[in-house]
């Protein structure tokens, strides 16, 4: 796939000691002293200046709960985000006294969010109020069917709402940060209300956040920068026995950062939900005794490999499956496991950069996941299709719905109809934004230094591109499976090329070539060297995309 080189800043003021501070701050919408601080600095006031709906009557009816003895259920989803945020909203009312007790959906019984029959369980065995997390926005006619039972519903959500609400006894909601910052957000108002001694330990369940944060992949600035930087903080000296646990199990070494909790962390959370059934995760975050915690760690550490191998098949199936003429693609298939088509939707966007959109095909009843492109609102795309669908719910990229299997073809119709009017050329030009060309000369320890005071990286806050040229190529070989990987030495710094193994058939050594990269630490064997991550290059003197 050829990619766009597109430089963000090109006229740079390198007279200025901190010219690459103020080139990394402008690119990012940083143009004063104070925002650049804030930036760089986050704390709790960012989060606690975060407003969400409702919250008043939400607390109120919880502390008649309390006072009451009512029976309440939190109602998770399965994600990392709803675990996190359930763990939070239980271990907090449970502290404070609540008679209360979480409740994880099964994946493939119950689906996605409120189940109807689940809610009548509940109502039969005597609960009173259910409080959701990280979902319940759409869920009109169950929370409809549970207020005929005489159970309240306080939905907690950060998912865009729909045209019509559901007639919940509270909405407490916010676009601006993950399920478990909502939840977060809103347990500080009800400490703060009920039992502001609480407030200590509330503060060190910011790590469950911020591995709920980088997780649900929404953007790390303002509030959930400072979410994932606290949080993080807390997660170094974590003794939650879980996350101790989890720790132990990985192959994370010294300091945890967002790539850690995004790609190690987060997937063996995740892989409970997906393939097996999310209460052992919960189990996990919020085990009191380590043997317990070992034990449950273990168990999501082998379920996440065994989840890595039914992707890499899935894929496999998928990627022959895919028509190229589509603007959206849709595919479709009874064998693929509905616990893993959003991530098969992610890799098909890799490999073709359109909007895909994967679905898992079942007698009467099939469950859709898509993933898009910037630029493009996948749920927004779907939603116009509303009549073809049991139900829909997500984010502008990425979203799932529920679908009558006899619609599928015609939802593909319908929605590569939309996307002919929306998506644009531009759109379908994958590129890299680059922050500014660097000398050879400024590829250093410093500017390596320099660069992680912009930590924690994510969505919003990308790890910085850059782009250097006329680095000499002095040694080459191609390493990994098959060679897939390209292993470079230029200009004296060692630099890796992950899946650009195919682009030493036209380098020797003795060549001049243009990288963008990015800056990284290289701690095999304790290095601790600075290394050059390859993203693309080219031979010297190429024609560069504005």
């Amino acid at each position: 796939m050829d990619y766009k080189w597109k430089i963000i800043s090109k006229t740079i003021n390198k007279k200025d000691k901190n010219w690459l501070t103020y080139v990394l701050a402008k690119n990012r919408g940083l143009y004063s002293k104070k925002q650049l601080d804030e930036f760089l600095c986050p704390n709790l006031n960012q989060i606690l200046n975060l407003k969400l709906t409702n919250t008043s009557k939400a607390v109120n009816r919880i502390i008649k709960a309390i006072k009451n003895q009512e029976k309440i259920i939190v109602y998770s989803d399965y994600d990392a985000d709803g675990i996190c945020g359930s763990a939070i909203v239980w271990e907090t009312l449970y502290d404070l006294g609540a008679d209360i007790i979480p409740y994880v959906p099964d994946r493939i019984k119950e689906g996605y969010g409120l189940y109807t029959p689940t809610i009548k369980k509940l109502a039969f065995n005597g609960i009173n109020l259910i409080i959701t997390v990280d979902h319940g926005i759409s869920a009109v006619d169950q929370i409809s069917e549970a207020n005929k039972l005489g159970v309240d519903v306080i939905v907690t959500d950060h998912h865009v709402k729909p045209k019509i609400l559901p007639k919940a006894s509270a909405i407490v909601h916010s676009t601006n940060v993950a399920g478990a910052g909502v939840a977060w957000r809103f347990c500080y108002d009800f400490v703060k209300e009920y039992k502001p001694t609480y407030t200590k330990q509330l503060i060190n369940k910011l790590e469950l956040a911020a591995i709920a944060t980088i997780a649900d992949l929404v953007p790390l600035i303002g509030e959930n920068r400072a979410i994932v930087k606290i949080g993080l903080e807390k997660l170094q000296k974590t003794k939650r026995p879980g996350l101790v646990s989890l720790l132990r199990a990985t192959s994370i070494k010294g300091l945890i950062n967002s790539y850690d909790i995004g790609h190690i962390i987060a997937p063996r959370i995740n892989a409970m939900g997906r393939i097996k059934h999310g209460i052992d995760a919960l189990r996990l975050i919020c085990a009191k005794k380590q043997s317990q915690a070992d034990s449950l760690a273990s168990l999501l550490s082998k379920t996440n490999v065994k989840r890595q191998d039914l992707t890499t098949t899935t894929i496999t199936s998928a990627l022959e499956k895919v028509d190229k003429s589509q603007l959206i693609g849709v595919i479709a298939d009874s064998s693929w496991h509905e616990g893993i088509i959003g991530l098969v939707a992610s890799r098909l966007v890799e490999f073709h950069y359109k909007p895909m959109v994967v679905i898992s095909v079942g007698q009467k009843i099939s469950k859709g996941s898509a993933r898009s492109i910037p630029g493009f609102n996948i749920i927004e795309a779907i939603r116009q299709s509303s009549e073809l669908l049991v139900d829909a719910g997500g984010h502008p990229m990425a979203a799932g719905f529920t679908i009558k299997s006899i619609y599928i073809e015609a939802f593909s119709k319908k929605i590569n109809a939309y996307a002919q009017k929306t998506i644009t050329e531009e759109m379908l030009a994958p590129s890299f934004n680059i922050e500014c060309q660097l000398d050879p000369q400024d590829i250093n320890k410093q500017t390596l230094e320099l660069i992680k005071t912009f930590e924690p990286f994510g969505v919003a806050n990308p790890s910085p591109i850059f782009l250097t040229k006329s680095m000499t190529v002095e040694d080459l070989r191609g390493v990994g499976n098959n060679s897939q990987h390209l292993k470079l030495q230029l200009n004296g710094i060692n630099a890796i090329g992950f899946n650009l193994g195919e682009k030493r058939y036209n380098l020797r050594p003795g060549y001049s070539v243009d990288i963008v990269f990015t800056l990284e630490e290289d701690n095999y064997n304790n290095n601790n060297k600075i290394q050059i991550n390859i993203k693309d290059l080219r031979l010297s003197n190429t024609k560069l995309s504005n």
